[in-house]
Protein backbone atom coordinates (compact mmCIF):
# COMPACT_ATOMS: atom_id res chain seq x y z
CA UNK A 1 0.00 0.00 0.00
CA UNK A 2 1.36 3.32 -1.40
CA UNK A 3 0.72 6.77 -0.59
CA UNK A 4 -1.66 8.19 -2.44
CA UNK A 5 -0.77 10.78 -5.06
CA UNK A 6 -3.60 13.31 -3.44
CA UNK A 7 -1.01 13.76 -0.77
CA UNK A 8 1.40 15.30 -3.34
CA UNK A 9 -0.21 18.12 -4.19
CA UNK A 10 -1.75 21.14 -2.09
CA UNK A 11 -1.15 22.68 1.03
CA UNK A 12 -3.49 21.12 3.83
CA UNK A 13 -4.90 22.77 6.84
CA UNK A 14 -6.32 21.46 9.72
CA UNK A 15 -9.69 22.92 12.06
CA UNK A 16 -9.34 23.37 15.59
CA UNK A 17 -12.88 24.16 16.40
CA UNK A 18 -13.60 25.81 19.68
CA UNK A 19 -10.24 25.90 20.42
CA UNK A 20 -9.63 28.22 17.79
CA UNK A 21 -13.01 29.99 18.97
CA UNK A 22 -14.18 29.31 15.05
CA UNK A 23 -17.94 29.69 14.31
CA UNK A 24 -19.40 26.75 11.56
CA UNK A 25 -20.07 29.79 9.27
CA UNK A 26 -16.19 30.41 9.48
CA UNK A 27 -15.36 26.89 9.17
CA UNK A 28 -17.57 26.81 6.06
CA UNK A 29 -15.95 29.68 4.45
CA UNK A 30 -12.62 28.44 4.85
CA UNK A 31 -13.15 24.72 3.36
CA UNK A 32 -15.11 26.83 0.18
CA UNK A 33 -11.86 28.92 0.46
CA UNK A 34 -9.42 26.27 0.57
CA UNK A 35 -11.00 24.18 -2.14
CA UNK A 36 -11.19 27.74 -4.48
CA UNK A 37 -7.36 28.08 -3.53
CA UNK A 38 -6.73 24.51 -5.11
CA UNK A 39 -6.09 22.91 -1.40
CA UNK A 40 -7.18 19.56 -1.99
CA UNK A 41 -5.92 17.84 1.92
CA UNK A 42 -7.53 18.86 5.50
CA UNK A 43 -6.67 16.92 8.38
CA UNK A 44 -8.70 17.00 11.62
CA UNK A 45 -8.38 14.56 14.82
CA UNK A 46 -11.09 13.22 16.70
CA UNK A 47 -9.39 15.28 20.22
CA UNK A 48 -10.05 18.41 18.68
CA UNK A 49 -12.36 20.14 20.56
CA UNK A 50 -13.70 16.76 21.72
CA UNK A 51 -14.97 15.70 18.68
CA UNK A 52 -16.73 19.03 17.69
CA UNK A 53 -13.73 19.51 15.22
CA UNK A 54 -15.01 16.56 13.26
CA UNK A 55 -18.65 17.64 13.30
CA UNK A 56 -17.96 21.33 11.88
CA UNK A 57 -15.42 19.75 9.56
CA UNK A 58 -18.75 17.44 8.25
CA UNK A 59 -21.01 20.09 7.76
CA UNK A 60 -18.51 22.29 5.48
CA UNK A 61 -17.64 19.50 3.09
CA UNK A 62 -21.20 18.60 2.35
CA UNK A 63 -20.89 18.48 -1.55
CA UNK A 64 -17.32 18.79 -1.45
CA UNK A 65 -16.22 15.35 -0.31
CA UNK A 66 -14.71 13.92 -3.70
CA UNK A 67 -12.65 17.02 -3.75
CA UNK A 68 -10.37 16.69 -1.26
CA UNK A 69 -8.30 14.18 0.58
CA UNK A 70 -9.63 13.82 4.35
CA UNK A 71 -7.64 12.85 7.37
CA UNK A 72 -8.27 12.14 10.78
CA UNK A 73 -6.39 10.93 13.79
CA UNK A 74 -7.36 9.02 16.80
CA UNK A 75 -5.39 7.31 20.01
CA UNK A 76 -5.29 10.39 22.18
CA UNK A 77 -8.08 10.31 25.18
CA UNK A 78 -11.11 10.98 24.52
CA UNK A 79 -12.83 12.14 27.78
CA UNK A 80 -11.87 10.42 31.45
CA UNK A 81 -12.99 7.20 30.70
CA UNK A 82 -9.42 5.09 30.56
CA UNK A 83 -10.67 2.80 27.58
CA UNK A 84 -11.47 5.59 25.21
CA UNK A 85 -7.86 5.67 24.53
CA UNK A 86 -4.90 4.13 22.78
CA UNK A 87 -5.00 2.07 19.25
CA UNK A 88 -5.87 -1.30 19.95
CA UNK A 89 -8.30 -3.22 18.23
CA UNK A 90 -11.00 -2.00 20.35
CA UNK A 91 -10.49 1.42 20.60
CA UNK A 92 -9.54 1.86 16.93
CA UNK A 93 -12.90 0.05 15.81
CA UNK A 94 -14.86 2.66 18.06
CA UNK A 95 -12.92 5.51 17.58
CA UNK A 96 -13.25 5.31 13.66
CA UNK A 97 -17.01 4.74 14.02
CA UNK A 98 -17.04 8.14 16.12
CA UNK A 99 -14.93 10.16 13.62
CA UNK A 100 -17.52 8.51 10.40
CA UNK A 101 -20.73 9.75 11.98
CA UNK A 102 -19.10 12.93 13.26
CA UNK A 103 -17.75 13.38 9.72
CA UNK A 104 -21.16 12.23 7.83
CA UNK A 105 -19.01 10.33 5.65
CA UNK A 106 -18.95 6.66 4.84
CA UNK A 107 -14.68 6.37 4.69
CA UNK A 108 -11.46 8.00 5.64
CA UNK A 109 -8.92 8.72 3.51
CA UNK A 110 -5.71 8.93 5.56
CA UNK A 111 -6.19 7.36 9.06
CA UNK A 112 -3.59 8.21 11.78
CA UNK A 113 -2.53 6.90 14.95
CA UNK A 114 -2.36 10.49 16.89
CA UNK A 115 0.49 9.19 19.21
CA UNK A 116 2.25 6.19 19.37
CA UNK A 117 0.71 3.69 22.19
CA UNK A 118 3.03 1.56 24.66
CA UNK A 119 0.25 -0.55 25.70
CA UNK A 120 -0.74 -1.83 22.61
CA UNK A 121 1.71 -4.06 19.76
CA UNK A 122 2.66 -2.62 16.87
CA UNK A 123 1.17 -6.21 15.58
CA UNK A 124 -2.16 -5.26 17.02
CA UNK A 125 -2.74 -1.95 15.91
CA UNK A 126 -1.39 -2.54 12.17
CA UNK A 127 -3.72 -5.62 12.21
CA UNK A 128 -7.00 -3.79 13.14
CA UNK A 129 -5.95 -0.62 10.75
CA UNK A 130 -5.53 -3.68 8.03
CA UNK A 131 -8.80 -4.83 8.47
CA UNK A 132 -10.96 -1.32 8.28
CA UNK A 133 -8.55 -0.73 5.28
CA UNK A 134 -9.92 -4.20 3.83
CA UNK A 135 -13.47 -3.03 4.62
CA UNK A 136 -13.78 0.36 3.06
CA UNK A 137 -13.92 2.25 5.77
CA UNK A 138 -10.25 3.82 5.16
CA UNK A 139 -8.28 4.33 2.32
CA UNK A 140 -4.79 4.42 3.66
CA UNK A 141 -2.95 4.75 7.36
CA UNK A 142 -0.27 6.96 8.92
CA UNK A 143 1.26 7.57 12.09
CA UNK A 144 1.48 10.71 13.79
CA UNK A 145 4.96 12.03 15.89
CA UNK A 146 6.32 8.74 16.41
CA UNK A 147 9.39 8.37 17.03
CA UNK A 148 11.90 7.22 14.36
CA UNK A 149 13.16 3.86 16.43
CA UNK A 150 9.02 3.81 16.26
CA UNK A 151 8.85 4.14 12.85
CA UNK A 152 11.25 1.47 12.09
CA UNK A 153 9.79 -0.76 14.25
CA UNK A 154 6.68 -0.55 12.95
CA UNK A 155 7.45 -1.14 9.60
CA UNK A 156 9.42 -4.23 10.56
CA UNK A 157 6.47 -5.43 12.23
CA UNK A 158 4.59 -4.74 9.42
CA UNK A 159 6.57 -7.50 7.29
CA UNK A 160 7.22 -9.75 9.47
CA UNK A 161 3.33 -10.54 10.58
CA UNK A 162 2.47 -9.76 7.07
CA UNK A 163 0.00 -6.69 7.50
CA UNK A 164 -0.40 -3.13 5.94
CA UNK A 165 2.26 -0.78 6.88
CA UNK A 166 2.07 2.97 7.34
CA UNK A 167 2.33 5.02 4.65
CA UNK A 168 2.71 9.06 6.53
CA UNK A 169 4.13 10.07 9.02
CA UNK A 170 3.44 13.39 10.48
CA UNK A 171 5.91 14.87 12.36
CA UNK A 172 6.37 18.68 14.00
CA UNK A 173 8.77 20.41 11.85
CA UNK A 174 9.55 23.87 11.61
CA UNK A 175 12.72 26.29 11.08
CA UNK A 176 12.41 26.52 15.16
CA UNK A 177 12.14 23.12 15.61
CA UNK A 178 14.69 20.87 13.43
CA UNK A 179 14.82 18.07 15.39
CA UNK A 180 13.11 15.69 13.47
CA UNK A 181 15.64 16.28 10.76
CA UNK A 182 17.96 13.86 12.61
CA UNK A 183 16.64 11.07 12.49
CA UNK A 184 12.37 10.87 11.96
CA UNK A 185 13.16 12.35 8.11
CA UNK A 186 16.15 10.03 7.11
CA UNK A 187 13.65 7.09 8.41
CA UNK A 188 10.65 8.79 6.33
CA UNK A 189 12.64 8.99 3.32
CA UNK A 190 14.32 5.50 3.74
CA UNK A 191 10.51 3.71 3.89
CA UNK A 192 9.37 6.49 1.25
CA UNK A 193 6.65 7.93 3.83
CA UNK A 194 4.85 10.78 2.79
CA UNK A 195 5.61 13.23 5.65
CA UNK A 196 3.07 15.73 6.30
CA UNK A 197 4.77 18.60 8.61
CA UNK A 198 2.75 19.87 11.27
CA UNK A 199 3.22 23.34 12.95
CA UNK A 200 5.37 24.67 10.38
CA UNK A 201 5.00 27.90 11.77
CA UNK A 202 5.97 26.92 14.64
CA UNK A 203 2.36 27.77 16.86
CA UNK A 204 2.44 31.22 15.25
CA UNK A 205 6.10 32.09 16.37
CA UNK A 206 7.25 32.43 12.54
CA UNK A 207 3.41 33.81 11.40
CA UNK A 208 4.53 37.95 11.39
CA UNK A 209 2.34 38.23 14.32
CA UNK A 210 5.27 37.45 17.31
CA UNK A 211 8.12 40.07 16.91
CA UNK A 212 10.13 41.93 20.05
CA UNK A 213 8.59 44.61 19.58
CA UNK A 214 4.87 43.46 19.88
CA UNK A 215 2.90 41.95 22.82
CA UNK A 216 2.36 38.31 22.58
CA UNK A 217 -1.19 37.13 22.27
CA UNK A 218 -2.45 34.50 19.66
CA UNK A 219 -5.19 31.83 19.75
CA UNK A 220 -3.00 29.86 21.46
CA UNK A 221 -1.57 31.81 24.23
CA UNK A 222 -4.76 31.17 26.17
CA UNK A 223 -4.02 27.48 26.67
CA UNK A 224 -0.46 26.93 26.18
CA UNK A 225 1.21 29.96 27.61
CA UNK A 226 4.40 28.37 28.91
CA UNK A 227 5.37 28.47 24.88
CA UNK A 228 4.94 32.33 24.97
CA UNK A 229 6.30 33.11 27.99
CA UNK A 230 9.68 35.28 27.50
CA UNK A 231 10.93 35.00 30.67
CA UNK A 232 11.87 31.37 30.23
CA UNK A 233 15.43 30.71 27.71
CA UNK A 234 13.68 28.52 25.27
CA UNK A 235 11.36 31.03 24.14
CA UNK A 236 13.80 34.06 24.44
CA UNK A 237 15.84 31.55 22.13
CA UNK A 238 12.95 31.88 19.75
CA UNK A 239 12.23 34.95 20.21
CA UNK A 240 15.76 36.22 19.17
CA UNK A 241 15.73 33.87 16.31
CA UNK A 242 12.42 35.53 14.83
CA UNK A 243 14.43 38.59 15.05
CA UNK A 244 17.15 37.15 12.86
CA UNK A 245 14.83 35.27 10.60
CA UNK A 246 12.88 38.28 9.55
CA UNK A 247 15.82 40.40 8.64
CA UNK A 248 16.78 37.05 6.46
CA UNK A 249 13.21 37.25 4.83
CA UNK A 250 12.97 40.90 4.44
CA UNK A 251 16.43 40.95 2.47
CA UNK A 252 14.83 37.81 0.45
CA UNK A 253 12.02 40.53 -0.73
CA UNK A 254 9.98 37.24 1.55
CA UNK A 255 7.02 37.42 4.45
CA UNK A 256 7.87 35.60 7.50
CA UNK A 257 4.78 33.46 6.25
CA UNK A 258 6.93 32.40 3.05
CA UNK A 259 10.11 31.85 4.42
CA UNK A 260 9.16 29.47 7.08
CA UNK A 261 6.65 27.77 4.86
CA UNK A 262 9.35 27.51 2.04
CA UNK A 263 11.75 26.33 4.18
CA UNK A 264 9.23 23.43 5.56
CA UNK A 265 8.95 21.92 2.19
CA UNK A 266 12.41 22.42 0.69
CA UNK A 267 12.90 19.32 2.60
CA UNK A 268 13.07 16.35 0.28
CA UNK A 269 11.67 13.89 2.95
CA UNK A 270 8.43 16.50 3.26
CA UNK A 271 5.18 15.71 1.36
CA UNK A 272 3.36 18.65 2.68
CA UNK A 273 3.14 21.31 5.28
CA UNK A 274 -0.07 21.24 7.05
CA UNK A 275 -0.99 25.02 7.87
CA UNK A 276 -3.76 25.68 10.78
CA UNK A 277 -5.46 29.33 9.57
CA UNK A 278 -8.51 30.64 11.59
CA UNK A 279 -9.89 33.43 9.53
CA UNK A 280 -9.89 33.88 5.53
CA UNK A 281 -6.95 36.41 6.19
CA UNK A 282 -4.81 33.49 7.82
CA UNK A 283 -5.56 31.29 5.15
CA UNK A 284 -4.74 33.58 2.18
CA UNK A 285 -1.25 34.90 3.82
CA UNK A 286 -0.40 30.89 4.04
CA UNK A 287 -1.66 29.87 0.43
CA UNK A 288 0.26 32.95 -0.72
CA UNK A 289 3.37 30.48 0.43
CA UNK A 290 2.83 27.44 -1.71
CA UNK A 291 5.02 28.32 -4.58
CA UNK A 292 7.75 29.93 -2.35
CA UNK A 293 10.94 28.14 -3.49
CA UNK A 294 14.21 29.20 -1.43
CA UNK A 295 17.43 29.75 -3.18
CA UNK A 296 20.64 28.29 -1.43
CA UNK A 297 21.84 31.37 0.14
CA UNK A 298 18.67 32.21 2.04
CA UNK A 299 18.32 28.01 2.94
CA UNK A 300 21.90 28.75 4.48
CA UNK A 301 21.19 31.62 6.16
CA UNK A 302 18.80 29.96 8.23
CA UNK A 303 20.77 27.51 8.67
CA UNK A 304 22.96 29.84 10.52
CA UNK A 305 20.38 30.98 12.58
CA UNK A 306 18.94 27.43 13.68
CA UNK A 307 21.33 24.86 13.06
CA UNK A 308 20.03 21.72 11.51
CA UNK A 309 18.43 19.26 13.78
CA UNK A 310 18.28 21.56 16.58
CA UNK A 311 14.75 22.72 18.46
CA UNK A 312 15.35 25.15 19.79
CA UNK A 313 12.07 24.17 22.51
CA UNK A 314 13.30 20.58 23.16
CA UNK A 315 10.79 20.11 26.14
CA UNK A 316 8.49 21.19 23.71
CA UNK A 317 8.42 17.66 21.65
CA UNK A 318 5.90 15.04 21.20
CA UNK A 319 8.21 12.26 19.93
CA UNK A 320 9.83 11.67 23.25
CA UNK A 321 10.00 8.33 24.23
CA UNK A 322 8.27 7.55 27.95
CA UNK A 323 11.15 6.96 29.78
CA UNK A 324 12.52 10.32 29.34
CA UNK A 325 9.41 11.97 30.63
CA UNK A 326 8.65 9.24 33.21
CA UNK A 327 11.13 8.36 35.67
CA UNK A 328 9.24 5.13 36.70
CA UNK A 329 10.25 3.60 33.47
CA UNK A 330 14.01 3.65 33.28
CA UNK A 331 14.53 2.88 37.03
CA UNK A 332 14.47 -0.74 38.32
Amino acid sequence: MEPPDALYVGCPFALTGRIGRTTQTEVTALVDAALEAGINLIDTADVYSAGESEEMLGKAIVGHRQDIVLATKASLPMGDERNHSGASRRWLVTALEDSLRRLGVDHIDLFQIHRWDPNTSDEETLSALTDLHRSGKIRYFGSSTFPAYRLVQAQWASREHHVGRYVTEQPSYSILQRGVESHVLPVAEQYRLGVLAWSPLASGWLSGAIRADKDITTSRSAFMPQRFDTSLPANRAKLDAVEQLAKVADAAGLTLIQLALGFVTAHPAVTCALIGPRTIDHLHSQVAAADTVLPAEVLDAIDDIVAPGVDLAAHEKNDMPPALVDPSLRRR
